[in-house]
Order: C-alpha cells, then sequence, then structure tokens
C-alpha cells in the first residue's frame, strides 16, 4: 500500500513537471490552462488573485462572487500578515495561499465542499510556488527588456547629437553615466554590413553595465536595416579601439555575408563626416575578397573651395532658412543625403510632417529637391556653413558671393574633379562614366537610364555598383557619394541642367 502511494504522489508529481513546463515555455496560452488540470487532480476550483486584488484567471466552474465575500481574509495574506489560511464562504471551505515573499503578493485560491487534504495542499503549494517563481522571472524579463529598449534608445539619440555635431548636448543627455566615446578628442566609424536580424543581438552583445560599449558605441541604423554603425574613441591609439576594431574584423571574417567599412579619424564633432567615409568604404569593401575596407578618399570638396568666397556662397545661398524654423533646417539637412521615410524614422515624426517642412524650405530656397543637382548644390552650401545656425547673409565688410559655377572653376576644384574621375579613364571605365552621366540626368532613376541607354536596370545597378569601387564612392546608399559625382561631372562637362 505505501509502495503504491509513493508511486501515485510520484506520478502527479511528474504530470505537474509536464504541466509546468508547458507553463514555462509558453506552450499553455495560459495560467487558466494550468489552474484547470489543478482542479482536476484535488477536485477543489482555483482563481489566481493578482497583487493589485483582481482576479487574474480562475477555474472552469468556479463559483462566481465568492471572491468578493472574501476581501478580507485575502487582504491579511496578500498583505504578509500571513503565509496561509483556511476559511469559510458560506458552504464552501476556501483554502488561501500567498505566492512570492514580496508584499502585496498574489494569492492561489482553493474552494472545494471539504477541506483540502494534505496531498492536495501540497501538490497546490507546490503548483502556487512555481507560479509565483514563472510570474517573477516575466517580470524581470519584461524589465530587462524594457531596459534594452531604453539604453538602444539613449544610444541613438546620443549618436543624433554626434551627427549633428554637437558633443555638449550628447553629454548633457548622459549626465551621471558619460559613456568613455564622448570623453574622446577622435572617433573613427566602423560601418559594419550585416543580416539585419543580428544588428540588436551584436549591440547587446557588446553592452557594458552602463548600457554602452566601452569606448564605443553600437548603434542600429534606422534608415538601413543591414547597417550596424559603431563610433569607437581613437585616442592615442587606445587598447580598447584596437580591441573592438579586432572583434568587427573578425565577424567579417567569420560571416561570409557580412562587411566592414571604416573611416578615417575625426573629431568627435565631425562624426558626420566620420560616417559618410565609411559608408564609401564599405562600399569599396563589398567588392573586395576580404570585405573590409579603410576610407582611402581625397579631401573633401567643401575643403578646397576658395575662402572667403565660399563661405560667402554659402551663406548667400542657405540664409532664406533663417526665417524658417529650426526643425525646418534640421529636416533639410538631413533630407539632401536621407530618404523622407528615412528623416522620419531618425527624428520619430510622420513622413507628412517631413514632407510640410521641405515643402516650406523649397519654397523659401527656390529650389526643387526633387532634383539631384539642387540637393548637390545646398548639401554642398550646408557642409561649408557647419552644423551651426543658418548665419546672416553679406554685413560688413563682407565678400561679395561668388555663384557656384565660379567656386567650382577654381584649379584645386578642377583638379579634385579630375582626380575623382580619373578611374573611369579606361575604355571599361568609359562604359561606367556614360552610364553615370545618364543616371545623373535621369535624377539617379535606374530604370529611366536603362530605357536611356537601351540596357536593363539591373545592368544600371551592376555598372554603378562597379563604379562604386572605382571612384571609392557609395553611390546606392548614401547621397553624400552622388552628390560628390555630381559636381564633378558639372566641373568636367560644364554646370548640368537644371531642371
Amino acid at each position: 500500500m505505501q509502495d503504491m502511494q509513493v508511486q501515485w504522489q510520484a506520478g502527479r508529481q511528474d504530470a505537474l513537471l509536464r504541466e509546468l513546463r508547458r507553463y514555462v515555455a509558453g506552450e499553455a496560452a495560459d495560467v487558466r490552462q494550468l489552474l484547470n488540470w489543478l482542479h482536476r487532480q484535488i477536485g477543489a476550483h482555483l482563481a489566481l488573485v493578482a497583487d493589485t486584488g483582481a482576479v487574474e484567471a480562475t477555474s472552469d466552474g468556479f463559483p462566481p462572487g465568492l471572491i468578493a465575500g472574501i476581501r478580507a481574509p485575502l487582504g491579511r495574506v496578500s498583505d504578509g500578515r500571513l503565509a496561509a489560511l483556511a476559511t469559510r464562504a458560506g458552504p464552501k471551505q476556501v483554502h488561501l495561499e500567498a505566492l512570492g515573499p514580496h508584499a502585496p503578493r498574489p494569492v492561489l485560491v482553493a474552494v472545494g465542499d471539504t477541506p483540502l487534504s494534505r496531498d492536495a495542499a501540497a501538490l497546490a503549494s507546490h503548483t502556487g510556488s512555481v507560479i509565483a517563481l514563472v510570474r517573477r522571472a516575466r517580470e524581470a524579463d519584461r524589465t530587462a527588456h524594457s531596459y534594452q529598449q531604453k539604453a538602444r534608445q539613449l544610444r541613438f539619440a546620443v549618436f543624433t547629437a554626434l551627427m549633428a555635431g554637437d558633443p555638449a548636448l550628447a553629454r548633457r543627455m548622459t549626465t551621471g553615466a558619460v559613456p568613455q566615446v564622448l570623453d574622446a578628442r577622435q572617433v573613427r566609424i566602423y560601418l559594419l554590413h550585416c543580416a539585419p536580424g543580428d544588428r540588436d543581438r551584436l549591440a547587446q552583445t557588446y553592452q557594458d553595465p552602463a548600457g554602452y560599449h566601452g569606448a564605443g558605441l553600437m548603434v542600429p541604423c534606422p534608415v538601413h536595416p543591414a547597417h550596424l554603425i559603431c563610433t569607437i574613441a581613437e585616442d592615442d591609439g587606445t587598447a580598447a579601439a584596437d580591441e573592438r576594431g579586432a572583434v568587427l574584423r573578425q565577424l567579417v571574417r567569420d560571416q561570409p555575408h557580412y562587411a566592414l567599412g571604416i573611416s578615417g579619424p575625426h573629431p568627435l564633432g565631425a562624426t558626420a563626416a566620420a560616417y559618410a567615409e565609411a559608408g564609401h568604404a564599405l562600399a569599396v569593401a563589398r567588392n573586395l575578397p576580404g570585405r573590409v575596407a579603410d576610407y582611402r578618399g581625397r579631401l573633401p570638396l567643401a575643403r578646397l573651395l576658395p575662402r572667403p568666397e565660399a563661405t560667402a556662397w554659402a551663406a548667400a545661398f542657405v540664409h532664406p532658412l533663417a526665417f524658417a524654423p529650426k526643425l525646418t533646417s534640421d529636416i533639410v539637412r538631413l533630407a539632401v543625403s536621407v530618404s523622407r521615410s528615412g528623416v522620419a524614422r531618425l527624428l520619430g515624426i510622420s513622413r507628412n510632417t517631413v514632407g510640410t517642412h521641405i515643402h516650406r524650405a523649397e519654397t523659401l530656397l527656390g529650389l526643387d529637391l526633387a532634383d539631384v543637382h539642387a540637393r548637390a548644390a545646398l548639401d554642398l552650401a550646408l557642409t561649408v556653413n557647419g552644423p551651426g545656425p543658418v548665419p546672416a547673409a553679406g554685413g560688413a565688410g563682407a565678400v561679395s558671393a561668388p555663384g557656384l559655377d565660379e567656386l567650382l572653376n577654381a584649379p584645386p576644384v578642377v583638379a579634385w574633379a579630375a582626380d575623382l574621375l580619373r578611374p573611369l579613364g579606361d575604355r571599361r571605365g568609359s562604359d561606367l562614366l556614360a552610364t553615370l552621366r545618364a543616371w545623373i540626368a535621369a535624377g539617379t532613376d535606374a530604370r529611366a537610364t536603362g530605357r536611356a541607354l537601351g540596357i536593363s536596370r539591373n545592368t544600371v545597378r551592376a555598372r554603378l555598383r562597379a563604379a562604386e569601387a572605382l571612384l571609392n564612392r557609395d553611390l546606392l546608399t548614401l547621397a553624400s557619394g552622388v552628390h560628390d559625382v555630381v559636381h564633378a561631372l558639372r566641373i568636367t562637362a560644364g554646370p548640368a541642367p537644371r531642371g
């Protein structure tokens, strides 16, 4: 008889473990299925009352209205005065058991015609204890997930401030826990091309206890779903920077679909320039056997334009934006190089709002920003002007503003254009150059370019990919590479038509 009792108890424990595995694994729809199983084992009806006093779940057939009649004893168990309590509710026998150590606590309620036997009470207690553990584990998971989301959002806000050229704002966002990267004099950006689903996993894998990445900052790009942006402090060739760079290079070696573009070192306030370089390097890296490329570009066009004439031209060009809200200027700065949907995701606003601000800017500037030549000119003017507020045009002692054609005729600029396009000088390159010219003339529309040249859209894109590797410029992802080509073609072949 004793052996049969032991076997019976062991069988019920095995059945409980099976049910709990289903509950923990999420195979059971909710705790109600577990309460129904427990009801079949002990005969009593069950209810789970949350720490707020609300009934969270009941087994099928639980007496309606019963909980309202036992609020007083239920409160004594929930608030920590008692761990368990047996009481009555009319003709029913009620067993109350607290779940968890901290008040207020959830309570498991068992209701039957007779008091629970010792074995039934033990099984109910075991079941309730595991429910409490699973609830705490799930709450911990929710808390951890919420923390990861907040850390991700803060990292993105910090990176956005750096892209806007405002390290001081980035530091104010992180008061009390300033990441190492914000104390760096120089940073280098590693732009990792990877599977979109890998980005958050990688960022979390290398996250430190403060929610950052040691001497770096890893941010999934909100515009390009396959890009993970890694900003790493570069001061004095720190070991941390070398280590993190080595980790990223190893990821590329281990994953055949990954690629890595690496910028040169830049001041913290010039993170946007480093990002553009990393993007151009990534375009080259995709075509290399090792899929890793350091930026090997030339001086940017904005730094070669003659001063102070270029400053006067840029101030006059963008001055009308001084009469627009700051948000309009911020949106336009992004919109010259990022799609409207991308700008909306970057700033957390609707695409319609972006469109409204762009239309206002177009009206003030007298430009059609759907035209690639207009975008290229505005991008150049904003770059020359820098990340600060829109300047006032003119003023005492100011240099008269020349036209853009005059600026682009300066000898260093002409040499820059010739040097940029030189890799397209051979026979194969001439086909690529003709495709580039047609593509720019078609407003960077690959389908229209194909029709103009009598080739397929896929052939157009393949030629553009080949041109990217030769020019060391990203043409299909980052608009800054396209703008360089627009200016180079304008310089070498005269002003492009302005639609």
